[in-house]
């Protein structure tokens, strides 16, 4: 385990601002997200990115998820990708808020659906979570905080 940095960086920052995950069927996943997920629908371009839109971000920004086909160069070098492999890639897992409140709603949903949930509850930050898989295997979280549950700080109450 590493220490932590002793001087500020210079920049904090203040949310996600997209998370982008590849794809080889950019087509059968974007109607997964749409259609089963209810993700906002935000652009499409081509045949070679779909956004969706999350949420407001920070100064115009606005919070994303992206579907990028597989065959898109990187963006941070423009090399191309290595192709998708699901055994080797490095995401656990996208976690997407939703309200307390809609969480019955989205597991009943996604049941009617045809998706695969599987429930768990995390007591030591008093979250609750559904998790279903995209069509290429990508895990999906949908997590809300609940108070009911919550054994961490006591007395702790939703944002």
């Amino acid at each position: 385990m590493t220490e932590a940095a002793t001087t500020e960086p210079g920049f904090r920052p203040r949310g996600l601002g997209e998370t982008v995950i590849r794809v080889r069927d950019l087509d059968r996943v974007q109607a997964f997200y749409q259609d089963v997920l209810g993700l906002e629908f935000w652009r499409r371009f081509d045949d070679r990115w779909v956004f969706f839109r999350i949420a407001p971000g920070h100064g115009g920004h606005t919070q994303i998820v992206g579907l990028f086909r597989d065959d898109v160069p990187s963006s941070f070098d423009q090399a191309p990708w290595p192709r998708h492999d699901p055994q080797a890639t490095t995401l656990h897992h996208l976690a997407l808020e939703i309200a307390l409140d809609d969480y019955e709603a989205a597991r009943d949903t996604l049941t009617e659906r045809g998706a695969r949930v599987t429930e768990r509850t995390y007591p030591w930050c008093g979250w609750r979570s559904l998790y279903v898989r995209d069509p290429e295997g990508n895990v999906i979280e949908l997590v809300c905080y609940d108070p009911e549950i919550d054994e961490g700080v006591q007395g702790r109450t939703a944002p």
